[in-house]
Order: structure tokens, then C-alpha cells, then sequence
């Protein structure tokens, strides 16, 4: 019996999931399961439908979810798998990671997964330097200002992560996500998203408009260039020992509130696609990759970044990691989540693309770009 998955291209979306085949398999020995792996620009942009004919599993993020309920993509969760397993689920997400697979009152993947926008920094150098992990905007900017000759600050900004931080920061400022209620982005707090970001600029390390947070952060993690990033998606691996030639540790986003709040989470979730012949066999994969016990060990011991959260408070785990999810999780706790409607890709991708072009030539109106993010986000949700 075959089964075929789709992941992304990276040892922490391809190696857990390798191992859990292995495992399933001893256990049904009958059942074959090979995955294959895209980019990570793929995976945050490619339609899913061009992929549910091939594939039994998908990882997917969680803006797709619309789209893919409206074209009856997946399999609804809560029609395979018992009540009792996914309330434990939802009762140990890390912050709002389960909810953002719920959609239209059922469960379309399970949060295997669990990330969002973090900060990082290489802490030899901070200390070597004598320099100071910012806690609020105007220090990240006065780090930046003070970096010695050769050393820089670092942010991810193709399109689709210029975005992220964007609409991190408009969500920390606002205490709300506008655009996930259906609702215009206020001028003002969009202005003062820009407004942070635009200040930075000068101070980027220059690959920055062209990474994205793997790049980054393999930068990070092989050379003494980037000192700190402010906002990155998290990658529990390069806060590991000998992953990397330098270990890159993780900590709350900066906030003026003192609350590292509105964080655009991230994380992927594994669904079951709707033409999947053996759907209670392909379940009970599902169960056991999300299962606590298999979080915590044989998931992130393969290079996986859990979603339990029983894992992310697991002191062996952090032990091995630099207390990655330790440092990270109140941030993760008072995360934002992405609007999710049918058609919410196309918007993510046209908003990136202005805002990075925003950024890099430095000369638009303020007023005049969140009006025109305004209006697409609106012929975004018309269809």
C-alpha cells in the first residue's frame, strides 16, 4: 500500500516526517510512504490543487486553508479521528496553531508544526562585541546604529517576508490584526508598521532584500556578519549544536509594550488530501506524528520544531536546543494569525511584492501605500 506526502524542502520539513514513515511502517507492515519536497517559496505560494492528485499527505500553511475548503482539497480531520484526541490537540496548541486550521467548524490539519516570527541573534558576538539584545524598536535601531566595522543586522525581505514583518508589526501596534477581521488596515498604524521598517533599512545586511529566513539564517549561522535579526521566522535547528558553524539563539520579538504580542505565526500543519484512497489508515498517521509522546522525541529528534505544546515545555528538548522554544513561547502565546479567506495567496504575494518595493526605494507616501494595500486586500476577499 503507497502513500505519497508533500513537505518543503528543508531538514526540518522533510527529516521528521521521513522518520515517522519508518516508524509507521514497522508498525503496518504492509504500507510504503514516500515524500517528496519543494522550496519554501513554493510551499508558501503553489496552488494546492496542482498537488492533491499526487499526494495522500500535504504539509501545508495554514492561509491555504480557505482556498482548499472551498475547492474540496482535504479530508475534514474531525470525520477521522476522535473527538477526544483533537481536544487534547486544541487544549496543547501553541498559541493560536490548532484554531488556524479550524475553518468553517472543522479541522482540516493538525499543527505538527509550530513557528512564528521570533528574534535572533548570534550571542558570541553580542558578547564579544559588549553589545545589548533589544527588548523594544528604538533599541533594535540604536543596535543597529552602534554595530562595529564588518557587523550588520539582518531581516528577511522577498516578498512574502517583507509582508510578515509588516503585518507583524501592524498587529503588535494595533492589538489586532485588521485585515484577519475583514477590515481595512488603519492609515496610521500601517504608517508606523513603514515607518520602523523604512528606519532599519539603511543598517540591513545587503542580502537581506533577497533572503528568506533559511537563507538568513544559514548566512547567520557560516559567517560573522549578522549579529541580529528583530523579526525571522524560527528555526529550531540552527539553535543547535554543530547544525550550523555558529549556534544562532532565539528570543521574544521586540515590543514597545513590553508584551512580545501580534506575531504572524507560521508553522505547518499535515493534512490528508481529499483523493486519499485509504483514509483511515492515512489518519492514523496523522494521529501519531501529532501524538505528545511523538512530539517530543522521535519528531524532534529528526530535526522536526513540534507543535504540542507539551514539547516546547519539555526540559530535555530545550536542553538540547538552547531553550529555543523556552524563550520563544511567550511570543508564540501572543501571536496574530493571517487572514485565511478564498484567495488570500494572490493578496499575500501582491502586498509583499509593494511593500518590499516600498522598502527598497524609500520614496513612496505612507498614506497613499496602505490605501492601495487596502484596497487589494478588499478585491482580494470580492474574488
Amino acid at each position: 500500500m503507497q502513500f505519497n506526502g508533500m513537505t518543503w524542502s528543508h531538514e526540518r520539513g522533510l527529516n521528521p516526517l521521513v522518520a515517522a514513515s519508518r516508524v509507521f511502517q514497522e508498525r503496518e507492515p504492509g504500507v510504503q510512504i514516500r515524500w517528496d519536497a519543494r522550496s519554501l517559496s513554493d510551499f508558501e505560494l503553489y496552488p494546492l490543487e496542482l498537488l492533491v492528485d499526487q499526494y495522500d499527505f500535504l504539509m501545508i500553511d495554514h492561509p491555504h486553508i480557505g482556498t482548499a475548503v472551498a475547492k474540496g482539497l482535504l479530508l475534514p480531520l474531525d470525520e477521522l479521528i476522535e473527538e477526544e484526541f483533537l481536544l487534547d490537540q486544541a487544549r496543547h496548541s501553541t498559541g493560536l496553531s490548532y484554531a488556524s486550521y479550524t475553518y468553517n467548524g472543522k479541522q482540516w490539519a493538525l499543527p505538527v508544526d509550530a513557528a512564528a516570527q521570533f528574534s535572533a541573534y548570534r550571542k558570541d558576538l553580542i558578547d564579544s562585541n559588549k553589545m545589548f539584545v533589544p527588548s523594544n524598536w528604538n533599541e533594535v535601531l540604536e543596535l543597529a546604529k552602534q554595530m562595529p566595522a564588518g557587523l550588520t543586522i539582518g531581516m528577511p525581505l522577498v516578498p512574502v517576508h517583507a509582508y510578515s514583518s509588516f503585518f507583524t508589526l501592524c498587529a503588535q501596534i494595533a492589538g489586532r490584526a485588521y485585515w484577519s477581521e475583514a477590515l481595512d488596515l488603519p492609515i496610521e498604524i500601517g504608517e508606523q508598521a513603514l515607518s520602523i521598517m523604512k528606519g532599519l533599512m539603511p543598517f540591513l545586511h545587503p542580502a537581506s532584500v533577497d533572503c528568506d529566513p533559511i537563507g538568513m539564517l544559514d548566512l547567520m549561522g557560516t559567517k560573522n556578519e549578522i549579529v541580529y535579526i528583530p523579526l525571522i521566522y524560527g528555526y529550531v535547528n540552527y539553535a543547535k549544536e554543530k547544525f550550523r558553524s555558529h549556534v544562532i539563539t532565539f528570543d521574544n520579538i521586540p515590543s514597545d509594550s513590553g508584551i512580545p504580542s501580534g506575531s504572524m505565526i507560521g508553522g505547518v500543519g499535515l493534512a490528508i488530501s481529499s483523493r486519499c484512497r485509504y483514509k483511515e489508515l492515512a489518519a492514523d498517521f496523522v494521529k501519531m506524528v501529532a501524538s505528545p509522546s511523538f512530539q517530543r522525541t522521535t519528531y524532534f529528534m529528526n530535526e522536526g520544531q513540534p507543535g504540542h505544546k507539551t514539547a516546547w515545555l519539555d526540559s530535555e528538548v530545550n536542553r538540547l536546543c538552547g531553550n529555543f522554544f523556552k524563550n520563544t513561547l511567550d511570543t508564540m502565546m501572543h501571536g496574530s494569525l493571517r487572514p485565511r479567506f478564498d484567495g488570500y495567496i494572490l493578496f499575500q504575494e501582491q502586498a509583499g511584492h509593494l511593500i518590499r518595493e516600498v522598502l527598497i526605494n524609500r520614496s513612496f507616501d505612507g498614506k497613499t501605500v496602505i490605501r492601495k494595500l487596502n484596497e487589494m486586500h478588499r478585491v482580494a476577499r470580492a474574488g
